[in-house]
Formats: C-alpha cells, sequence, structure tokens
C-alpha cells in the first residue's frame, strides 16, 4: 500500500480527477490500480482555491513504482487500532452511566460490549421526542425543562453543527469515527480535516447507536435523573433516581458521572453531598452573524459559490491590551442561531447546523474569556451564579418569551440601540428584539467585544461589517464547574467517575466521547 501525501487539485473534479491525478504521479496505467482510499481531506485557500488530500493507493507492482522516489509517494504504514478492554461477567451490580451525552453514549458502548450492561440513566428524552419538543419551544416559546437543547438524548451537541474535530490526538477518535458512520453519519468525516456531522444527520446516528447499546444489553432509562448519592466512609454506595414513577434508591459501586455543563442541579447536589469540586474559567458573549455569501467571497475570492467547495468557515482570536482573549467557537456556516435555555425566564443561545450547511447566514460564537476572578463570588458554583446573571439580564431585555436581544455590528460600535436589521436578518427563534446589548453585558465583555471586532475585521474581511448581527447572550461555551478526579479518573468519592464536559475534562463530542471511554475503561478494570 502506497501514501501520497500534499496532493492538491482545483476544486469540483471530485473522485474521477483524484484518480487521474494519482495514476499520473504513480505513473501507472488504469488497470494497475487496484485500490484508492482518501485518508485526509482539506482545503488550502491561502493562494488560489486547491483541495489538499493523502491518499493511500494499493497498486499492481509497489516495488517498481517506490523505486521512483517521488518525495511525495511513501510505503503506507498500517493505523494502529483501538483496543477495548477485554470481556466480563456481568457483575452482580451494574455499572451505572449518568447522561448520554457523547461522553455517556461511549462509555456505555464500551461497558455494553465489554459485557458489563450498563445501566445508562438520560434526564431527558429519545432524540425523535426531543426535536418534538424543541420545535415546538423554538416556534412558540414554550420551554419544557426535561427536553430541550441541553437535556436529552445526544447531549447539547445534539442541536449544533456536529462538529467532530479537536487539538488533541487519541487513538479512540478513530473508533468514535467509525462507530458514527456505521451509525448513519456521513463517511468524509473518515477524511474531512474539519469533520462535521450536522444536526440532522447526527439524530439518525443517535437513534442507531441507542438499538445498538440496547442489543448489547445496555439498560437506557430516559426521564430518569440523578438527585442525591448516598456516600460511606468515603465511597459510593447508591444513588437517588427520580422518574416518572417518583424516586427510587439504586444500589450502585462504580457510577461513570456526565452530566453536561447545563445540569446545575445537580452540581448543587453534588457540592451538598461534599463531591470535591472546583470553580473553572470559560468564556461568554454573544452570537454574530453574517451572511454566508459574505464569508465564501472573503475566503474564497473568485471561487465563491463553487458547487464543488462547502460553505466557507472561520477560526479566529485575537488577545487584547486588557489582558482579555476573544475569539470565535463552534462556528455553524450555513447555519442558525438557535434558543437554547433550560431554565424558565433565562435566555440562552447556540449555533446549529445541518450537513448541508445550506442556510443563507454563518454564524458563531464571539466569546470573551472570563476567570473565577470576574464572578463575583466564591465558592464553586459562582461561575453558574455569574450564568444565570447573564441569561436573566439577556431575558429582561429581550422583553420576555424567550425573545433574544440583538444589536447590528456597526450600533453596538456606537453604543446606540438598533431599531431593525440591514442585509443580515437574525435566523434566531422564537425572534429577536433590537436594542442596545451594553445594556444587558457586562462592561467588561462589552468593551472586549468592542474592541476586538475591528480586530478580527481585518483579519477576515467582512467579519466586523455594519450589518453583521449580534444576539446576546452566549454563556454555555463549557462547563464553570470542574468535577475533580486522579489519574485513575476517580473522584475522592470512590466509585464515582467524573467525565465529559459537564465535569470539566473535556470541550467537544470528539474529546468528550474518548473521556467517556477511558472512564469506562478504568470501571472494566475494577469489575
Amino acid at each position: 500500500m502506497l501514501r501520497i501525501e500534499n496532493l492538491k487539485l482545483p476544486p469540483g473534479g471530485g473522485l474521477p480527477a483524484l484518480r487521474a491525478e494519482v495514476l499520473h504521479i504513480l505513473r501507472i496505467q488504469e488497470n494497475a490500480l487496484l485500490s484508492l482510499h482518501i485518508l485526509r481531506r482539506s482545503i488550502d485557500a491561502r493562494e488560489g482555491v486547491r483541495m489538499v488530500y493523502t491518499v493511500e493507493a494499493e497498486v499492481a507492482n509497489e516495488a517498481a513504482v517506490l523505486r521512483r522516489r517521488d518525495k511525495h509517494i511513501s510505503r503506507g504504514t498500517p493505523r494502529p487500532a483501538y483496543q477495548p478492554p477485554e470481556a466480563v461477567s456481568p457483575p452482580e451490580l451494574p455499572p451505572v452511566v449518568v447522561g448520554a451525552g457523547p461522553a455517556g453514549l461511549f462509555a456505555a458502548l464500551v461497558l455494553a460490549r465489554a459485557g458489563a450492561r450498563p445501566i445508562l440513566l438520560e434526564r431527558g428524552r429519545k432524540v425523535e421526542e426531543r426535536s418534538a419538543d424543541v420545535e415546538r419551544f423554538w416556534a412558540t416559546g414554550e420551554l419544557d425543562l426535561t427536553s430541550n437543547v441541553q437535556f436529552g438524548e445526544g447531549g447539547a451537541g445534539a442541536f449544533s453543527d456536529g462538529k467532530l474535530n479537536t487539538g488533541t490526538k487519541d487513538i479512540r477518535h478513530r473508533f468514535i469515527l467509525e462507530e458514527l458512520v456505521k451509525c448513519g453519519a456521513p463517511e468524509e468525516i473518515l477524511y474531512d480535516a474539519k469533520p462535521h456531522v450536522g444536526t440532522d444527520y447526527l439524530h439518525i446516528a443517535l437513534k442507531n447507536l441507542r438499538q445498538e447499546l440496547l442489543t448489547l444489553g445496555a439498560d437506557i432509562r430516559f426521564e430518569h435523573r440523578l438527585t442525591d448519592l448516598e456516600i460511606r466512609d468515603g465511597a459510593l454506595q447508591g444513588i437517588t433516581v427520580t422518574g416518572p414513577e417518583g424516586a427510587d434508591f439504586l444500589p450502585c459501586r462504580h457510577l461513570i458521572l456526565c452530566p453536561g455543563h447545563s445540569a446545575r442541579d445537580t452540581f448543587e447536589m453534588l457540592h451538598r453531598r461534599g463531591v470535591p469540586m472546583e470553580a473553572k474559567p470559560f468564556a461568554v458573549g454573544v452570537r454574530i452573524e453574517q451572511r454566508q455569501s459574505d464569508c465564501d467571497a472573503a475566503q474564497y475570492k473568485q471561487y465563491a459559490g463553487h458547487p464543488g467547495l462547502p460553505a466557507s468557515t472561520y477560526k479566529l482570536s485575537c488577545h487584547l491590551p486588557n489582558g482579555r482573549g476573544v475569539f470565535s467557537f463552534c462556528v455553524c456556516p450555513g447555519g442558525e442561531v438557535v434558543a437554547a435555555a433550560s431554565e424558565e425566564h433565562r435566555v440562552v443561545t447556540n449555533g446549529m447546523s445541518e450537513f448541508a450547511r445550506n442556510r443563507e447566514n454563518i454564524n458563531g460564537a464571539l466569546l470573551v474569556n472570563v476567570t473565577p476572578e470576574d464572578f463575583g463570588g466564591d465558592g464553586p458554583l459562582a461561575g453558574i451564579a455569574f450564568q444565570r446573571r447573564l441569561e436573566s439580564a439577556a431575558y429582561q431585555a429581550g422583553q420576555g418569551n424567550y425573545l433574544a436581544p440583538a444589536q447590528r455590528v456597526e450600533d453596538f460600535l456606537l453604543k446606540r440601540p438598533s431599531t431593525g436589521p440591514g442585509r443580515v436578518i437574525p435566523s434566531y427563534r422564537p425572534g429577536v428584539t433590537w436594542g442596545n446589548l451594553w445594556d444587558c453585558l457586562p462592561d467588561f465583555v462589552a468593551e472586549s467585544l468592542a474592541e476586538a471586532l475591528p480586530v478580527l475585521g481585518r483579519k477576515l474581511k467582512g467579519y466586523d461589517q455594519p450589518d453583521a448581527v449580534l444576539t446576546a447572550v452566549e454563556s454555555r461555551s463549557s462547563s464553570p464547574v470542574r468535577l475533580l478526579r486522579d489519574d485513575a479518573r476517580q473522584s475522592p468519592v470512590r466509585g464515582l467517575y467524573p467525565c465529559g464536559e459537564g465535569g470539566g475534562w473535556a470541550g467537544g463530542i470528539l474529546s468528550a466521547a474518548a473521556d467517556g471511554m477511558r472512564c469506562a475503561e478504568e470501571v472494566c478494570k475494577q469489575l
């Protein structure tokens, strides 16, 4: 097997053009190319626009081709594969996983494949029921506290762009991607440099992954919320679970806790029970929307609108003289800004795209870093109180019914209220209330955003265009709490394994799923 790297092609040729280029580089005939697999695909838009590939080719006479010593050709090496834990006998007390987000689902998958027959508890509903609840909220402002953008099968990532890139390397990542493809995710996520599933395909994958878990013997209980722990002599003895029929005690010695960053009542209960935790830095700000066609023109130039190119995206950051970092996060090309509240009378925004990324606007979080010193209080839950104050202020500025306060960038920079949109029509539902975001954002956040916008506009033309729309407030970028654990991923409360994004140990779908797998591996050692 041969590996060819840095293979550049103009957009739009697809697999036939790629195959022809491989034949040309290898200097072989069509019948000598036995197979061709894409290992990686990216876009280089620095000078013109080129699709950049790394491929693996099986050829009839490999030794002869290698003798040509082309610097881009090498002998391929097998990709190391994830080795799951060895099989265990089903324990008398099955391990429990709390939370059916990425961390919980893949923790449960590893346990189930090892034969541990885990119990998976999820406070929200199945994704198909959850989708109906969320759509009703967006259409009417009727918030369901059990089933919303934060709570339910798939976690908060189930209503997002479904990005699967991460800054860390882990052998588990390939396993996660392959499992998602088996469950219905697009095959492109196996080789795209910036893979994304999209909300639509992610919902298909979630339903199929649920069926896989059930087939493997997992016990999945929706609308069942962890409400208490029983701890004796520093070790977990059991948990209280509250479901549709009331509260029940469940004996438990191994609990993988994947609560999600918005499970505030869970954090409060853990704090009461003395589970060690600490406040951690995170980031808050707004959603910013521009027209997707403007972003494409800025990045693709004369290739903008080419059918062979995906919707463009961006990643921007700057460090300000005031010491604050301002950066883009969770950018959703061709997507929409969504209402993501999980508590009454509080406004929260997030972003979402379907796989096609074919809506009119691109949106992304524009965030300012905050530290525990900014929270205005002490203790590990001070960041939650800080979030709640921001979300309540946004609800008041939106004038109720979960309308979100919005402002044009030009008006924001001049500190004057907006009275309506320009070229960019906000996508947030149930709708926006035009006004002045300086009235609902902390001064240091608003000032940092205002200082950063022109700087980022110089990095990406049109980012700070006058008609770009800012919608507040983006407050759930990551968990404000970290649940402490040791190198074996176990809390000082023995038997408790804090995990994933909500536990403060991951940041995104892929890293959270991998963290869930690591916790499951540790539990398997104890069974």
